[in-house]
C-alpha cells in the first residue's frame, strides 16, 4: 500500500510548533519593525509652523536612537550605570533569597496539608490583592530609608506571587504518585520529601523566572526613596533634570537585564530538569 505523505507543519497550526529557524526569524521581524517604527517617528520630518522640518513626534517625547544610545554612553561613564545595575541586582538577589526561605517551605506545608492551607490561606490570600506601593510609608516607619526597607519592600512585592505558586505545583503532582508512595508504605513525611517535592521543583523554578520578572518591575519604586546608586535612582535623576533619553536608556537596560537574568534561570532549570523536556 502506497504510504500518505507527511503533512507540512502550518504556520498557523492551533497549538503547533515551529522550526528553530523560522521562530528566530519572526521574533527578528517584530523586533525589526518596531525599531523602524521608532525610527520613522524620529527621523522623517515634516514642515513645523515657522516651514522649518521638525521630526513627526517631537524628541522630548520619543528620544531618536542615537539619542538613546548617547544617552546609554553618558550613564555609563558618568553615572556608574554598571555599578547602578550591580546594585539594583543585589537588592532583588537579597530579596529572591527571602522570599525562597519562607515561600517554599509554607507552600510545601500549605499544598501538601489541607489544615495548614486553610489556617494560612485567610492571611496570605489577600495580600496579593493589596497595591505594594501601599507599603512604602509603613516600610519606612518600620525599618527607616536604608537598605533593609528596599529589600522588604521587593521581598513583599515577590512572596505574595511565589507562595501561591509553589502550592499550586505541590497540588498539580498527580495522585496516583501519592496514592502508589503510600501503598508501599511511605509515611506522610515520606511521601512530600520523595514524590511531591521532587516531583514539583520543575513547576517551582517555572514560576522563579515570574518571580524575577516582577522583582525588576518594583525595583524602580523600591529605589525611589533615598537611594544614591541602582537603576530606581538613575530613572529618578533623569526625570528631575528632564532628560527623556536617559529615561529611554534606563528602561532598555532594565528590560535587557531582565531577559538576561530570565535566560540564566531558565538554563538552570534545563540544566537541573532536562529529563522533563525528554519526556514531553
Amino acid at each position: 500500500m502506497p504510504t500518505k505523505a507527511r503533512a507540512k507543519p502550518s504556520l498557523w497550526a492551533v497549538r503547533g510548533s515551529l522550526p528553530a529557524s523560522t521562530g528566530r526569524l519572526a521574533s527578528g521581524l517584530a523586533v525589526g519593525l518596531l525599531f523602524a517604527a521608532w525610527s520613522v517617528c524620529a527621523y522623517v520630518t515634516k514642515a513645523g509652523p515657522d516651514g522649518e522640518p521638525v521630526p513627526l513626534v517631537s524628541h522630548f517625547f520619543l528620544p531618536a536612537p542615537h539619542e538613546v544610545l548617547q544617552a546609554l554612553g553618558k550613564l555609563w561613564f558618568d553615572f556608574d550605570l554598571a555599578g547602578s545595575v550591580g546594585a539594583s541586582a543585589k537588592r532583588i538577589g537579597l530579596a529572591f533569597v527571602l522570599s525562597v526561605i519562607v515561600a517554599l517551605p509554607l507552600g510545601i506545608a500549605m499544598g501538601a496539608f489541607e489544615v495548614v492551607n486553610r489556617f494560612f490561606n485567610p492571611l496570605v490570600a489577600p495580600m496579593r490583592y493589596l497595591p505594594i506601593t501601599a507599603f512604602i510609608p509603613l516600610l519606612i516607619f518600620w525599618l527607616g530609608i536604608e537598605e533593609e526597607q528596599k529589600v522588604a519592600f521587593l521581598f513583599l512585592g515577590t512572596v505574595v506571587y511565589l507562595l501561591p505558586a509553589v502550592v499550586d505545583a505541590i497540588r498539580a503532582v498527580p495522585e496516583e504518585l501519592v496514592q502508589t508512595a503510600q501503598t508501599l508504605g511511605a509515611s506522610r513525611a515520606q511521601v512530600v520529601r520523595t514524590v511531591l517535592i521532587p516531583a514539583a521543583l520543575p513547576q517551582i523554578f517555572d514560576s522563579f523566572r515570574t518571580v524575577n520578572a516582577i522583582a525588576w518591575t518594583y525595583i524602580i519604586l523600591a529605589e525611589l526613596v533615598n537611594s544614591k546608586t541602582g537603576i530606581g535612582f538613575i530613572l529618578h535623576e533623569a526625570e528631575q533634570k528632564a532628560k527623556p533619553a536617559w529615561i529611554f536608556a534606563g528602561i532598555l537596560v532594565v528590560g535587557v537585564v531582565g531577559l538576561v537574568t530570565d535566560k540564566v534561570i531558565d538554563g538552570v532549570n534545563r540544566l537541573l530538569f532536562g529529563w522533563r523536556e525528554s519526556n514531553a
